[in-house]
Order: structure tokens, then sequence, then C-alpha cells
């Protein structure tokens, strides 16, 4: 008790370092991200002031041409057509940012240089206009120049409007006299070029630069990258005259990138794994230390026979098993407790059996794959008709898609129908695949199974395509490489609610490539799947189509004939070591019209055997795992006697499910093969077969 206890501490513990190494490591991340992100929000800082900085420098450069004439006109001169023309077209600048220069003598243009083009801009009252007025009256208030725009102009294009105020002395009184505007109209694409504002972009940042309007405070975007703009920008003001601009700039990765979070993850849980392992192997050196010679060999012997296999089986399996162990140990005590209430009883035995099945078909597929992945696994050659392998599918499957309510349908384009392999794996390759459909098809869906005939290479083969679709749920790219492997699955049963061992796909690909075919597979998440499947099989001669037909005969008139005589079985010697499985069996049997004789084990069962005539036993169903004489050794032993008990009937009762099992057991003497847990309907269908 305190070895388990001691180890549960350390088991503790070392998730204790584990986490507090993360947590340690994660917070050391945590502040050196920060500092990162203050550093990139400085350097970030820096560029938005330097782009503002060449913002206000080209501004001011366009201001101080525009003051020539406003100069001009504040000293009382007269301003002919002829001068501004003149002095306006000194002002155009090689880059065309400046597009145009007005004159708005009461805030109305009079004079445009080029007019060519800007015919459209004469005549417009600035201070009236519906789109300019804000700015215009803004500008002729303060007596400060005003930034209007970018949005369409009158004359076409988009531009931007510079308000620079005139005001010229009044002859009346001291107080200075509104006189209009001079306007520079810039190429607002052209000015972007010229403040280089593209090269953020080519820095790695997002930017955008906007103001709010004048009466609603809504936000109006100047200028912007291509993209949207992320979140957790920094804010930068730019101060103009009778306006605030404001300049948000974030780097296209983020002040700290994505990828750069996932390595300091994936550095803080490598660090933490690295903590928890240098503690666990420090703690257990220790607690090996301390503990018998004897019992560090047994560790070791067991830690060398635990394989990746077993471990992935802990991790994949645990779930399915404990659920339906779940219903059978929690619906055993509810009938313990509500045995006295029919409806309940029959209630809780349904579902005692249904979990059972589940369970069962569980530890069938883990016994299956083990067995293939052994070697041991065969192909028998033997007769079959794909009109029959059609039958077979669709009697299995028309249940559950009427309940379902799909639409299921098998078609087949094959010239030869009768051909030689293993019918029971083919069926189970199909099985397989079609039962994945049906269980991840939602209500309503279409399944369609396609058996298609090609060229084959090979003389005297037939070459088959079967091709199984559906609409269901299908499966990510990401899982599509893993599809083949054991005890894997995309969704867990807790998640898709199927219940699943991860090895039906396993299974078939192993199948697959022990018959030497191929096998893809095509899915697309909330579209479907479609699975196909390429096998060559030998094709069957006429002789073996008539030994085939006689041995159907024969084998209806032996069935008739073993029917008669199963009719005629009423004792039966049980030969079972395990007493619960016995009690079982023999109330099953007796239940059934049989009398029962028990005996522990094969020793016993010659014992009884001899100590009766022959035939007081109509037959015996023979354990193959028991003590002092098992089945196998018992049946040879009973072929062996020299009297007419050695004709009895054996029928094999076993867990040993395996087919190398069941030809063994024929090999040794038996009549007939039942696989445990036993059901009534299986076993007089034996004893009519034995």
């Amino acid at each position: 008790m305190d070895k388990v206890n001691n180890h549960r501490k350390i088991i503790i513990r070392t998730f204790a370092v584990f986490a507090i190494t993360f947590l340690i490591v994660t917070i050391c991340l945590y502040y050196v991200d920060k500092n990162r992100e203050e550093e990139e929000k400085l350097q970030a800082s820096y560029t938005a002031e330097a782009t503002i900085n060449r913002i206000e420098s080209q501004l001011n450069q366009y201001l101080a041409e525009s003051h020539l004439i406003k100069s001009i006109v504040e000293n009382g001169n007269d301003m002919t057509e002829d001068d501004f023309n003149t002095i306006s077209s000194y002002m155009q600048d090689a880059q065309n940012v400046i597009e145009a220069h007005e004159l708005a003598k009461d805030g109305v243009v009079s004079q445009v240089y080029p007019l060519e083009g800007n015919e459209e801009a004469v005549g417009l009252n600035m201070l009236e206009n519906p789109e300019r007025k804000k700015e215009a009256n803004l500008a002729r208030k303060s007596g400060q120049y005003t930034i209007a725009g970018p949005y369409e102009l009158v004359q076409g294009g988009v531009g931007s409007l510079l308000f620079d105020p005139i005001y010229t002395d009044s002859a009346k009184d001291e107080e200075r006299q509104f006189w209009g505007f001079s306007i520079l109209v810039l190429n607002w694409d052209n000015f972007m070029d010229e403040i280089e504002i593209e090269k953020l972009e080519d820095a790695g940042y997002h930017y955008q630069i906007w103001k709010k309007d004048l009466d609603s405070d809504k936000k109006i975007v100047i200028a912007q990258s291509g993209s949207n703009m992320p979140s957790n920008t920094l804010e930068v003001k730019c101060e103009v005259p009778n306006d605030t601009w404001y300049f948000e700039i974030v780097p296209k990765n983020g002040w700290v990138s994505s990828a750069q979070i996932f390595v300091e993850i994936l550095i803080a849980i490598m660090a933490a794994i690295a903590g928890a392992t240098a503690y666990w192997q420090f703690r257990m050196r220790q607690y090996k230390d301390r503990i018998h010679a004897m019992e560090i060999e047994k560790s070791a012997e067991l830690a060398k026979q635990a394989n990746e296999a077993k471990t992935r089986f802990l991790f994949n399996m645990s779930h399915d098993i404990r659920t339906s162990m779940n219903a059978i140990i929690g619906f055993s005590e509810l009938l313990e407790k509500h045995h006295d209430d029919p409806q309940k009883v029959l209630d809780y035995i349904g579902k005692i059996k249904s979990s059972s099945s589940v369970l069962l078909s569980l530890i069938n597929y883990v016994l299956e794959m083990a067995r293939i992945e052994s070697g041991k696994a065969e192909l028998k050659e033997e007769m079959a008709h794909m009109d029959e392998l059609k039958d077979v599918l669709n009697s299995v499957f028309e249940p559950a898609v009427k309940s379902k309510k799909m639409d299921y349908s098998y078609e087949m384009d094959v010239d030869h129908t009768c051909i030689l392999c293993d019918k029971t794996k083919i069926r189970e390759i199909l099985t397989n695949i079609i039962s994945n459909s049906v269980k991840y098809t939602p209500d309503g869906g279409t399944i369609s199974v396609k058996v298609k005939e090609i060229t084959s290479t090979k003389v005297g083969y037939a070459t088959y395509r079967f091709v199984v679709e559906d609409n269901g749920i299908g499966m990510s790219k990401e899982y599509l490489p893993h599809i083949f492997e054991e005890f894997t699955r995309e969704h867990t049963s807790t998640e898709s609610k199927v219940a699943g061992t991860g090895l039906g796909l396993p299974i078939v690909k192993s199948l697959v490539d022990l018959m030497k075919g191929t096998i893809d597979v095509e899915s697309m998440e909330g579209r479907g799947t479609k699975f196909t499947i390429v096998l060559s099989f030998k094709l069957a001669d006429e002789s073996l189509l008539l030994k085939e037909h006689y041995s159907k005969e024969t084998a209806m008139d032996d069935e008739k004939a073993n029917a008669s005589a199963a009719s005629d079985i009423r004792r039966i010697l049980l030969a079972e070591d395990n007493k619960l499985n016995a009690e079982i069996a023999i109330t099953i049997l007796k239940e059934n019209g049989f009398a029962v004789e028990w005996a522990g084990d094969g020793v016993e069962c010659i014992e009884k055997l001899c100590a009766h005539p022959a035939g007081y036993y109509d037959i015996i169903l023979m354990d193959i795992q028991m003590p002092n004489m098992n089945g196998y050794e018992t049946t040879k032993a009973i072929r062996a006697m020299d009297d007419e008990r050695r004709m009895i009937k054996i029928i094999a009762m076993t867990a040993n499910a395996f087919e190398e099992d069941k030809k063994k057991a024929f090999d040794c003497g038996m009549n007939g093969y039942i696989a445990k847990p036993v059901r009534i309907e299986e076993f007089l269908k034996e004893m009519e077969r034995a």
C-alpha cells in the first residue's frame, strides 16, 4: 500500500513540476513579449511620426506657394487673369501633386489655373457647397488654412482642397475684412506617393489615417493600406490647423506574431516536459532503490513488453470500453433494485445486451487487428458470386438505411460474376466501409455502392473496382494521411456520439494489402467521403461451378438430416472449467429442453463419458482452455477410444475466436465450433451442422 501511495505522490508531484515549470517559463516569455511589443511600438511610433513630419513638411511647402498670391491680394494689389496664370504656372510641381490653383473672392471661385479641364469649378461657392462649406467656413472664421477632403471634385477625379483665407485692410475701420480664399487643389493619389506612404506597407505595417467629422464625430478614413485594419493598433495624433488627423499603425503580423507565440508555447511545453522528466527520473530512481530487486526486475520486464500499440489502445479505447462497462454495471445494479418491476427488468436487460454487443464488437476488432499484425491471417480460396455479395450487403444494411431514411443504391457492371476469393474477408472490407458511411451520414443522406469490372493485366483473373460514396460529415484534409493508422479517429465517440475503435479502416487496409489490392480515399469536411478499392481475383472454371452446384444440393440434404438428428438430442455433457460460464450454459440449455451434466475439466469429462454406456450422452460441448486436460487433448483421447463412445459429436465452445483456432478444433476431431459468448440460436444451428 505504501508503494502505491509513494508512486502516486511521485506522479502528482511530477505533474506539479510540469505545471510550475510551464507557468514560470510562460510568465518569463510573456514579459519578453511585452518588452518586444514595447520595442515594436516604439519603432512604429518613430515610423508614424516620421510619416507625419513628411505630411506636415509637404503641406507647409504647398502653403508657402499659396501664400505668394495671398500676400499680393492682402497688400491691396490687383490680380489680373494674366498675373494669376503666370504666378500659378510657377507653382505647379513636377510630381503633379498641385492639380490646380483657384482664387475664390467672397468664397466663389473666379479664377482657376489651369482652366482647361477645371471649367466646372468656376463659379462654385465654397461657403455654401454642402461638401466644402464646413471646412471653408472654419478657415474663414479661424483665419488659418484648413484641409478639406479627399472627396470627388466637381471637375472630376479625387482630390483634397487646401483653403488659405485672405483678409484685407478695411478703409473704414481697423478690423481686417474677409476677401476670399487662395485654394490649392491637391491630387490625393499623387500626394500619397509624394509622402511615400506606401513604404509603410513595404516595411511590414498596416496603417490608417483618419479624422472626425466636424458635426457628427463620425470616423472619416483619409488613407489606409490595402487590407482591413486589425485590432490593437498604435494611435498617433497629427495636429493640423483647425483639425486633428489620427494615424493608426500596426505590424502586419501583429506586435507579437502567431508564429512567435506558437514557438514560445512549444518552448514552454518542452521546458516543462524536460523539468518534469528530470524530476520524474530523479524520484523514480530513489523509489526503485527502495524496493525489492525482484520487483525491479518485474517492472523492467513489464516495461519491455509494453509497446506503442498498447499505449495507444489505453488512450483511445478506454472511453468506449468504460462507457459500455458503465452501462452494464449500472443497469445490473438497477436490475437488482427493480427486480419486481417486469417492465423495467425487460428494459434494463435490453440495454445490458446492447452494451454487451458494443463491448464484444470492440474486443473482436482488437483481436482481429492483433491477428493480422501477427501474420497469422490467411486467405481462403472459395467459390463466390458477385450477386450473392450484393444480396448479403443489402440485407445487412437495409434496416439501418430504412431507419435513417437514406437513399441507398448498389450498382453492378461486371462480366464475370463467379470468382475464387475469401468471401468472409471481402464482406468484412465492404461491411466496414459501408457501415462507416451509414454511421457518419445524417438522416436522409445518400450512399452509393458501385462495382465495376475493369481490364485485368493477368490472364485468368478479373479485376473489380468497388466505389463506396456518401454525402456524410466527411473528413478534414489534415486527418486523411492518418486514416489507416491504428486507433485513430478524427472525432472521439464523445464528440461524434458514434462508438468506434479506430480499427475498422486499419483492418480494411491490412486485408486489402493481404489481397494485393489498392484502396484510396477522397473526402471533404461537410461534403462526404469516397472510397475506391481495386482487387483482382482468379476466375472460377466450369468444373468448379458444377462442383459447387453438387455441393449445395448435398449440403441441403445433409442439413435436413442434421436438423432431424438435432431434434433427437436430449442429453448434453458440458466440459467447462469456469463455474459462471457453466451455470449460464446449463441454465440456457435446460430452458430449451435439454438435460445437461457438467464436467469441470477434460479428465472429469472422460470419466463421466466412461461411467455411462455408449449413447447415454448425445453430444459434448467442449471448452478449450481447461486445467489438467485441455479441450484438444480431451477430444483426441475420446476419438482414440475403442468403442462407440469415440463417435459422439463434440462441439467446441470457447473464447478462442480466431480462424486458426477453429481449424485446430476440427483437426483434432471436433464436429462443430461456437465462439463465446454463446447464443442459443447459434448453438442450435451448430448442432444441426455437426
